[in-house]
Formats: C-alpha cells, sequence, structure tokens
C-alpha cells in the first residue's frame, strides 16, 4: 500500500501529535514517571482516554469514508 495522499499525511500528523501528547502529559503527569527517582503515585489510566481513543479512531473511520476519491 502507498503511504502518500492527504488524507494519509493528516491521519499521521494527527496520530502523531497525539503522541507527542501522551508523552508529556501521560508519563508525567497519569504514570509514575519517566526517571526512576520519579516514583510518586500514579492515577492509574482513566477510563476518559479510552473514551478519547475511541473518538479519535471513529472520526479517522468517518473521515476516512467521506473524504473525495480522485482519480488522476
Amino acid at each position: 500500500p502507498k503511504l502518500r495522499g492527504v488524507f494519509t499525511f493528516l491521519t499521521a500528523s494527527v496520530l502523531s501529535f497525539a503522541s507527542v501528547l501522551f508523552t508529556y502529559f501521560g508519563v508525567n503527569f497519569y504514570l509514575s514517571g519517566l526517571h526512576s527517582y520519579a516514583n510518586g503515585e500514579s492515577f492509574g489510566i482513566s477510563g476518559l482516554i479510552y473514551l478519547i481513543l475511541a473518538a479519535l479512531a471513529l472520526l479517522i473511520a468517518i473521515a476516512y469514508r467521506s473524504r473525495d476519491i480522485k482519480v488522476v
């Protein structure tokens, strides 16, 4: 499969931005921390995170179905 096109680029950019957000908030606030000296209490993964991931997957699926297919 080819990984070029506007839809693929936009999907990859949204998933990349979500990855950066999880790296900052998820590791520092929801998990116990990146380094061994940051052994504070962890809140655990909230159900809201799973809801956000499901909503993101649903939005990507809706965008995929409603994209314009142009024959070049």
